[in-house]
């Protein structure tokens, strides 16, 4: 599986400036109104702080992989953030997060989530992968380096 055919340039955050895990959610899902307009993104940000009620979906590493499903979704969707300060994610390991994958799935779909879960779990424990998505300049930079996994 490809990453990257998730992805869209446009649902990649490169300086969030949130500082709580729930105005990071909501900063994270605020481009997909934009991107596809009528989404109710409170009810999205509602279906992740719901997910993370359940536990933290901070894995430590800097890490935070904030995942739900949705009725109103026709498609999956990968929405990646970066926090260069850092933020308290209440991850597993007490440390904050600086990078987020989100993952958004329609209801119906089972399969592919959790395909893509996992592909987004082996891709963060690469330490020089981790380092190089640090590194990134801006957008476009990111945009380049997840084009390549």
């Amino acid at each position: 599986m490809k990453l990257a055919e998730y992805l869209d340039k446009d649902l990649i955050i490169s300086d969030l400036s949130a500082r709580t895990k729930t105005e990071v959610l909501a900063e994270l899902v605020s481009p997909l109104s934009a991107r596809f307009p009528g989404i109710d993104t409170n009810r999205v940000v509602q279906v992740l702080m719901d997910r993370e009620m359940l536990g933290t979906t901070g894995i430590g590493d800097g890490i935070a992989i904030p995942h739900g499903k949705l009725d109103s979704l026709d498609q999956v969707m990968v929405i990646v953030g970066r926090s260069r300060e850092g933020v308290d994610f209440a991850s597993l390991d007490h440390k904050p997060a600086s990078i987020f994958f989100t993952v958004l799935a329609p209801s119906a779909v089972v399969g592919l989530h959790l395909k893509i879960l996992a592909t987004i779990s082996r891709l963060l424990k690469d330490n020089a992968f981790r380092q190089a998505f640090a590194d990134s300049a801006d957008r476009e930079s990111l945009w380049q380096l997840l084009q390549s996994v």
